[in-house]
């Protein structure tokens, strides 16, 4: 128990030194912590074709009687609540032979499930970190009048993933000092580069040249992690003030111009956040295309693209730990609300079901009318914004953080639209590649945390949220041109299953790069405008 709640410990102490007064508020917050962590880690266990598991359990969450059970191969059996993939909750307990686990590392660490051993590590950081944000950000009263206020008030980070506020590299003063939910702002750092030699894509700002050199914007974290190892020194340090956003290394520089996408070259909840060559090459094509097919919907969703983007020559090659992209602003109109999805609260939704509709109805258009048009969005709370009008309800859709997106040639093709010059990786005519990026998000993901946040477990007023969630998806389609890709749309909108992203399997010990994948019951099933 000592080893697997190391992290645990690790943070106390430091945090001891640096902020002794978020001492007692972090140790109040650790069985909360404890609690959604596990919480997350039963619905992958529940939900994802893990080895070790005696079989698929991709329903098992919806039997009768209240309770569940994962059967492991070796014959013990897992209990705990019927948990739906949407749920938000955490878990106090889940139950091993018999034998209660509060602690998710605790309890993986028991399961001795193949390919788990840095999961465990991970579990417990993300414990700790989690437990870290949730103090800091009860200390003190958080004011929401911008959209980086709004941006800075998410505190769990990912719904889902057990790893949602996992940072191993990150020590506590760095995350007190750089983390959104921290209310911080970073100073960002200019390292000078021979312009010649650097990768750039668009218009690099004559703001950000010295001569010949361009002065490539630098997270600090990364000046002090990264650079020295690169034989490199800062130009400037703390050249640029700036307030971290939801993905911690896009930030808003606090006089305003364009967002700024650093490299932060450690994993944060899953992947490493640093910047390929191939994504600062396909920011500005792909930003052109998204805001093409925008343009002929009559600008919706709203695109937040990237003006420009760059990458240091090392040894040779550009390098993904010495680059950074420049992006639009959040575009508002007037004093409109603009927020993250993931920062809505149910206080916002005064009327859950009024609320959720106009939401829907705005995503749908949205995602959907781009998939027709070739593009499946990655539609989850982070990457999509909402606007809200005077009376709180959503009217408008800002899309952002294009790199993840799937392009389909053949519906480019059938829309007369040419297939930009960017990597092959966001390049596929496959149905269900294209359902999965994009339903995966927006109706697992997205739609699945709202209907939990808005109808909190009483399951009559979720099933009713859905029938608001399928009504707009009925109304959508049926006004949408009817083509064989329209079909095929709408049978996975409203298929039994959806693919989703499996959390805990992408990242076992011997895991490929990349995404893995589970079929999620889909809630929009045989459900009737």
């Amino acid at each position: 128990m000592r080893h697997v709640r190391k992290a645990e410990a690790a943070f106390e102490a430091e945090l001891a030194a640096v902020r002794p007064e978020l001492s007692a508020p972090y140790a109040a917050a650790l069985p909360g912590a404890r609690a959604a962590v596990l919480g997350r880690l039963w619905r992958s266990l529940l939900y994802e074709p893990l080895p070790g598991l005696a079989a698929p359990t991709t329903d098992v969450a919806t039997n009768a009687g209240g309770q569940a059970c994962v059967p492991l191969a070796d014959g013990r059996r897992l209990r705990g609540r019927a948990r739906q993939p949407y749920d938000l909750e955490g878990e106090a307990a889940l139950w091993l032979d018999g034998r209660p686990y509060t602690h998710p590392a605790e309890l993986l660490a028991a399961l001795a499930l193949p390919g788990t051993t840095r999961l465990v590590e991970d579990l417990d950081n993300s414990v700790a970190s989690l437990a870290l944000s949730r103090a800091a950000a009860r200390a003190g009263p958080r004011p929401l009048d911008t959209p980086e206020d709004y941006e800075q008030s998410v505190v769990d980070g990912h719904p889902y993933h057990p790893g949602c506020r996992n940072r191993p590299g990150v020590s506590v003063a760095e995350q007190l000092a750089y983390m959104p939910e921290h209310r911080t702002t970073v100073a960002l750092d200019l390292v000078a580069l021979p312009a010649a030699e650097c990768l750039v894509t668009g218009a690099w700002p004559g703001a950000l040249m010295d001569g010949d050199r361009l002065l490539l914007p630098l997270h600090p974290w990364q000046t002090r992690h990264v650079l020295p190892g690169l034989g490199l020194r800062p130009y400037a340090t703390g050249a640029i003030p700036a307030r971290p956003l939801t993905s911690v290394r896009t930030l808003a520089p606090v006089d305003g111009g364009p967002h700024v996408k650093t490299a932060f070259s450690t994993r944060m909840t899953s992947s490493v956040r640093d910047i390929s060559p191939g994504s600062v090459r396909d920011c500005v094509p792909l930003s052109r295309l998204l805001a093409t097919l925008s343009g002929r919907r009559g600008g919706r969703p709203a695109v937040a693209g990237y003006l420009a983007g760059a990458a240091a020559r090392i040894d040779g090659e550009h390098s993904a730990d010495l680059s950074a992209m420049l992006r639009e602003p959040t575009p508002r109109a007037g004093a409109e609300t603009v927020l993250p999805v993931a920062a809505i609260t149910r206080e916002m939704a005064r009327d859950p079901v009024a609320w959720l509709s106009a939401f829907a109805r705005a995503a749908l258009e949205d995602a959907l009318g781009l998939l027709s048009l070739g593009v499946a969005l990655e539609a989850h709370g982070q990457n999509l914004l909402v606007a809200l009008g005077r009376g709180g309800l959503p009217y408008r859709l800002i899309y952002r953080d294009l790199a993840d997106v799937r392009i389909s040639p053949a519906r480019l093709a059938r829309n007369g639209t040419d297939t930009p010059q960017v990597g092959p990786r966001l390049l596929t005519d496959d149905p269900d590649v294209l359902h999965g990026k994009l339903l995966g998000s927006l109706v697992g993901t997205t739609f699945g945390s709202l209907v939990a946040l808005l109808g909190r477990r009483d399951r009559a007023a979720e099933s009713r949220l859905w029938d608001v969630v399928a009504a707009a998806a009925h109304k959508v389609l049926d006004e949408l041109p009817r083509t064989p890709d329209a079909d095929a749309d709408r049978d996975a909108v409203f298929g039994t299953h959806l693919a989703a992203k499996a959390h805990l399997l992408a990242q076992l010990d011997d895991a490929p790069p990349g995404d893995r994948w589970t079929r999620l019951p889909n809630p929009l099933a045989q459900r009737t405008s």
